[in-house]
């Protein structure tokens, strides 16, 4: 087991944080070694981890069971997030071919969504699996202003957009398109939210870096409940909701946990930039994060919503 990582630790700002965490828990750093790491996401049947790595263009895989990370996916389209459907297949975002793909259980791909209306995505960057088995995602233009995470290309959808994908039909809709630079994004435990990410302040003076929050009517009805929280340091990027609605985001200084109120109640500290988070382990209780060159963890009291 890993020892002590100088700068990690916990920061309790609110007395409700204290019955997230375990005294004796402490942040472990499982693997360094990436260039912008991004995107895990938890299979619970073989008790591994698949994440990013975007401007090296692989994908790699932790194994829980003997600690070891192997390179999953070479190349990879430069992918960032990933997530699992509701019947345990990989999901995946990719920038180089600006698209969504599913990788099927005989390891072959499938072309979810690549084009809205004719035109080509931007660079798909995280999604989610709703209970119906709708893939959301979001598509900022991250991976085609350079050649770091993409290749370098001309912008053809018109803007930065939040879309649901429905495999069953094939039908791809845009529904939300008010955005500056969409990012991570998740339901709450019922569904009845939805939370999406603004990093429009990457590229944009005094540009939004906050989460916002909407309400899921009938027939996917997308109602704007304004801005649920404005990160403190940094941005915020990707991020996941345990049973009882709180967020766990990453950030500039750690990952930020936040109570359904919109209460900052406490932060990981990590001393690197943390970009996404997914929660894992037998009893989905363990953390794995991120964080620019490393994939970090560490066990909390409570337990991540779903899969993913």
């Amino acid at each position: 087991m890993a020892g002590a990582i100088e700068g990690a630790g916990f920061e309790i700002l609110d007395a409700r944080f204290k019955d997230c965490i375990i005294g004796s828990a402490h942040v472990e750093r499982l693997w360094t070694g990436g260039r912008w790491l991004e995107g895990p996401a938890w299979f619970a049947a073989g008790r591994y981890l698949v994440f990013s790595d975007i401007p090296e263009n692989r994908m790699m895989r932790f194994d829980e069971t003997s600690g070891a990370v192997s390179t999953f996916r070479q190349p990879s389209n430069n992918c960032n997030g990933n997530t699992v459907d509701n019947v345990g297949r990989l999901v995946t975002c990719e920038h180089l071919t600006r698209r969504v793909t599913r990788t099927e259980f005989d390891g072959s791909i499938t072309v979810l969504a690549d084009r809205f209306e004719g035109k080509r995505f931007n660079s798909p960057n995280d999604a989610v699996v709703k209970s119906d088995g709708t893939i959301w995602f979001t598509d900022p233009s991250y991976g085609i202003i350079s050649d770091y995470e993409g290749e370098r290309a001309e912008e053809e959808i018109g803007g930065c957009h939040v879309y649901r994908h429905d495999p069953a039909t094939g039908v791809t809709l845009r529904v939300l398109n008010d955005f500056v630079k969409p990012n991570g994004l998740a339901f709450s435990p019922d569904e009845n939210l939805l939370y999406v990410a603004d990093t429009g302040a990457s590229h944009l003076e005094d540009g939004p870096r906050h989460i916002r929050k909407f309400a899921v009517g009938p027939q996917y009805a997308l109602t704007d409940l304004g801005v649920f929280a404005t990160c403190t340091a940094g941005l915020f990027d990707g991020f996941r909701l345990d049973r009882a609605g709180r967020i766990w985001t990453s950030a500039g200084d750690g990952v930020h946990c936040y109570d359904p109120d919109g209460t900052l109640i406490g932060k990981i500290r990590l001393p690197e930039i943390v970009s996404n988070v997914t929660f894992g382990g037998p009893k989905r209780n363990r953390l794995f994060i991120t964080a620019t060159t490393s994939l970090y963890a560490v066990y909390l009291t409570v337990n991540g919503c779903k899969l993913g």
